[in-house]
C-alpha cells in the first residue's frame, strides 16, 4: 500500500526565500557598467589634467628669465678715451763695441748721468797689444816712406845732369807713393784700434737716466753678440713721447696740434697735458688701428718709460652724430653676429626685438653705442646666442633693496 505524505504548513511553505528575478539582475548590471564608466571617464580626465599642466609647466620654463637694464647718457660728450704707452724721448742700449772684462761700472739704476759721462770701463789686453803692433807697424812704413822720398829726390836731381834714365827715375818715384800707400794704411790701421781701445770706456750718448744695468765685474763682454743684453740703456725723461692707437672710425677727429689729457693709476686725481704731434696716416691691418704720438713734458719725472696712461681727447667721437645721440651700455649687453652688433630690447608684452646699432667707443667695462634705441629701452643684459626676434621672455625683478636699520647709539648707562 503506498506511503501517504503528511500535509505541508503553509508557514512553512514562506520560509522558504525566493531567488532574484531577471528585473532586478538588469539593473544591477547597469548600475554596476555606470560605476565603471564613471570610474574611467575621472581617471581619463585626471590624466588629462595632469598632461596639460605638465605642458604648461614645460611652456613657462621654456621662457627665458632675462635681466633688463636702461641705457645711460653719454657722460663723458665727446671724450674719446684710450690707452696709451709712454716712452722716453730718446731712449739708448749701450752695448760694448770692443771685447774685454768690466773692471768697473760707475753708475746703477736711476742714476742721473750728463752727456759724455763715463759708465763702466773694460779691460781690453788683446786690442792693447794690438794697437802696440799696428803703431810699430807704422813707424816702419814711416821710415820707407822717408827714405823713398829721399831716393825719389835724388834721382830726380840726377835726372836733371842726365845721370840716369828717365825709366830709373819714374821707377824711384812710384817706389815714393807705394811707400806712402802703405804709411797711410799703417796709419788708418792705428786710427782703428785707437778707436776700439776708447770703446774700452763706455759713454753717456746724451744727458738722462739709467733705466737699466746689467753690467758685472769681471763679466766677459763679447762685441757684436746679437743675443747679448745692453750693458746699460740711458733714456732721456726730460719730455716723453706717449703712442696711442686710434681705431679707424675715429681716427677723422685726433689731428695734430690737438690736446689730450693724461691719467695715470699711480696718481688718482692727477691729470697730464699732452699734445699730438704725429700721425702715421696709416691703418694697421692686424689692429685696424692708426698710430698717433703725443709728447709732454716731464719736469718732476713722474711719467716712466713702459707705463701706462689712459688718454683723453676732447673730439666729437668721430662718428659725426651729436653727443646726446650716444648711449653707454655695459659690453656684455652686445651681440656679435653676422649681421654686425645688435641689442636685444623687450618691449611691453616681453617680446624681444633685435636692434642693429653702431659701437661709437669701447672703453672696456662700458661701450657707447648709437643707432634705433633710446634711454627708455629696456636691454637685455647678457642675453643668450640662441635669442630672436619675436621671442617670448620672462623680465627678472630688481631684488629690493635692503632696508637699513636704524643706527643703535650707545647704550645708555643705568
Amino acid at each position: 500500500m503506498p506511503e501517504t505524505l503528511p500535509p505541508q504548513d503553509p508557514a512553512t511553505d514562506d520560509a522558504i526565500p525566493a531567488g532574484p528575478d531577471g528585473r532586478t539582475l538588469r539593473r544591477i548590471g547597469i548600475g554596476a557598467a555606470a560605476v565603471a564608466l564613471a570610474v574611467v571617464v575621472i581617471g581619463t580626465a585626471s590624466r588629462i589634467n595632469a598632461v596639460d599642466e605638465q605642458r604648461a609647466t614645460a611652456a613657462q620654463a621654456a621662457i627665458p628669465t632675462v635681466t633688463v637694464l636702461t641705457p645711460e647718457a653719454d657722460a663723458g660728450g665727446g671724450t674719446l678715451v684710450l690707452p696709451g704707452t709712454i716712452q722716453a724721448f730718446n731712449s739708448a742700449p749701450i752695448y760694448a763695441r770692443t771685447n774685454g772684462y768690466v773692471r768697473r761700472w760707475l753708475v746703477d739704476i736711476g742714476d742721473h748721468v750728463r752727456a759724455g759721462q763715463t759708465l763702466a770701463i773694460l779691460d781690453a789686453p788683446e786690442i792693447d797689444q794690438q794697437l802696440a803692433q799696428a803703431e810699430a807697424d807704422f813707424q816702419t812704413a814711416r821710415a820707407n816712406q822717408g827714405l823713398a822720398a829721399t831716393t825719389a829726390r835724388r834721382w830726380d836731381a840726377l835726372l836733371a845732369q842726365d845721370a840716369v834714365s828717365r825709366q830709373e827715375a819714374d821707377e824711384k818715384r812710384g817706389d815714393l807713393a807705394a811707400r806712402s800707400a802703405l804709411s797711410n794704411a799703417a796709419l788708418a790701421n792705428v786710427r782703428r784700434l785707437r778707436a776700439l781701445q776708447g770703446f774700452t770706456r763706455l759713454s753717456a750718448p746724451f744727458a738722462g737716466v739709467v733705466t737699466s744695468r746689467s753690467a758685472q765685474i769681471g763679466a766677459l763682454v763679447v762685441a757684436g753678440n746679437a743675443a747679448s743684453q745692453p750693458l746699460f740703456t740711458v733714456s732721456d725723461v726730460s719730455r716723453m713721447r706717449i703712442f696711442v692707437r686710434v681705431p679707424q672710425g675715429n681716427s677723422a677727429s685726433v689731428k695734430p696740434g690737438m690736446s689730450a689729457t693724461l691719467s695715470l693709476p699711480e696718481f688718482p686725481g692727477r691729470s697730464f697735458t699732452a699734445t699730438m704731434t704725429r700721425s702715421a696716416q696709416a691703418v694697421d691691418a692686424q689692429s685696424g688701428a692708426v698710430l698717433v704720438e703725443l709728447q709732454a713734458p716731464n719736469p718732476d719725472g713722474a711719467l716712466k718709460p713702459g707705463a701706462y696712461a689712459r688718454v683723453s681727447f676732447a673730439t666729437s667721437a668721430g662718428t659725426g652724430q651729436a653727443a646726446g645721440a650716444t648711449l653707454s651700455l655695459p659690453g656684455s649687453t652686445i651681440l656679435y653676429g653676422n649681421d654686425g652688433p645688435r641689442l636685444a630690447v623687450v618691449d611691453g608684452r616681453n617680446r624681444v626685438s633685435l636692434k642693429p646699432i653702431t659701437i661709437v667707443r669701447d672703453d672696456g667695462a662700458k661701450v657707447f653705442v648709437s643707432g634705433a634705441i633710446s634711454a627708455r629701452d629696456r636691454v637685455i643684459d647678457t642675453p643668450p646666442d640662441s635669442i630672436r626676434d619675436g621671442d617670448e621672455v620672462r623680465v627678472q625683478k630688481a631684488p629690493a633693496a635692503p632696508e637699513k636699520s636704524p643706527a643703535k647709539g650707545p647704550a645708555s648707562a643705568r
